[in-house]
């Protein structure tokens, strides 16, 4: 599932990745145990070179198990931050966007299968694209992402506008093609049939009673409170090799890869879709190209596991991966790391050891 995320700085195209310790718990709960687990995290860092890991578990019942490796900053032997620590979630905002889109339509605000352009007249030059394919990424609208600059100011519209120099990829639900300017495009609809911003929105509504999680303001580059740093390639000196890459205009992300969050807040998401919601969400999902099996619904995918399917999201920016999500028991984990890792398999082992092993 390693669909990367293509940026542009300082006119330089660049494709980039949207430590041991023992289990650490959530304020007042005690758990034990999960010697497996915590030897997937350590793999992370002891063999993978990240310079940190964070697995977060959480229940059904609601105990969190938490479990960390490496150092939440090179050079200074400070140790990673837990569960609580903040972090950028990349595409995983995905699936708080679609989660926040199937409000709308249950509202009466917006219909799954209307065309986009019935709401935003005249915004894709005329593609036939509904609601629908927008969240499952089968709208044929090419990425926008590797166009911008980033050092420069931009509206969703700019962006959507940039997109659009490019010709389609396919015919409107032909095919899978994961696409960024999708979940653009879904913000704008946000705000479009509410007359919000689409943070406001989410803020209001699907990410109530996250205290960890928010979006960045306008300007806004570094990460507010406990953190850790994270270090990947930096697309202003792609030369230059591995840096510090905690800085970065999570504002400009927007609708398809802005939000900050914690592991904890996000295992929080997962088991808060109702379960109507998440039915219609994982109804007819279509085969997706990574990882192989998998298929994509709206907003999320269905992975199988040893123990069963997984519905979950991925994500990578410079210097962090993170792949979360929950089981059909209820189950939720998220998983990340800083750092740039050269393939994913320890992440998705991670992933499966969390979902489908005991945590005590």
């Amino acid at each position: 599932m390693r669909k990367l995320l293509a940026v542009a700085a300082a006119g330089t195209a660049f494709a980039v990745l949207l430590g041991a310790a023992s289990p650490a718990l959530a304020t007042g709960v005690a758990v034990s145990g999960g010697k497996a687990v915590q030897q997937q995290v350590d793999r992370l860092t002891k063999q993978d070179g990240m310079a940190g890991a964070v697995l977060s578990v959480r229940d059904r019942d609601g105990r969190t198990t938490t479990w960390t490796s490496g150092t939440a900053q090179r050079g200074t032997g400070r140790p990673m931050v837990g569960g609580d620590g903040r972090f950028r979630a990349a595409s995983v905002t995905k699936p708080v966007i679609a989660t926040a889109v199937m409000r709308l339509v249950d509202g009466g605000k917006l219909d799954l299968d209307e065309q986009v352009e019935h709401y935003l007249p005249g915004s894709l030059h005329g593609a036939r694209v509904t609601v629908r394919q927008l969240l499952k990424h089968t709208s044929g609208l090419p990425e926008y992402f590797d166009l911008v600059d980033w050092t420069k100011p931009a509206i969703p519209a700019d962006h959507l506008a940039l997109a659009l120099t490019r010709p389609m990829v396919g015919e409107p639900g032909e095919r899978w093609f994961y696409s960024n300017t999708n979940y653009l495009v879904a913000g704008m609809l946000i705000q479009k049939v509410t007359g919000k911003d689409f943070r406001e929105v989410t803020e209001d509504g699907v990410l109530k009673g996250l205290p960890g999680t928010y979006w960045p303001k306008n300007g806004e580059l570094g990460i507010r409170d406990r953190h850790a740093h994270t270090y990947g390639i930096n697309p202003a000196s792609p030369r230059s090799g591995e840096t510090d890459t905690t800085r970065l205009p999570g504002y400009a992300f927007g609708a398809g890869g802005g939000l900050i969050s914690t592991p904890e807040d996000l295992n929080r998401f997962w088991q808060s879709i109702p379960e109507v919601t998440l039915r219609t969400m994982l109804a007819d999902p279509v085969p997706a190209s990574d990882p192989k099996g998998s298929r994509y619904g709206l907003g999320l995918y269905t992975y199988q596991l040893s123990c069963g399917p997984a519905w979950m999201h991925d994500g990578g920016l410079p210097g962090t991966r993170v792949l979360s999500g929950r089981n059909r028991a209820g189950k939720a984990a998220t998983v990340y790391v800083t750092g740039t890792p050269k393939g994913d398999e320890h992440l998705f082992a991670t992933l499966d050891a969390a979902l489908c092993r005991p945590s005590r």
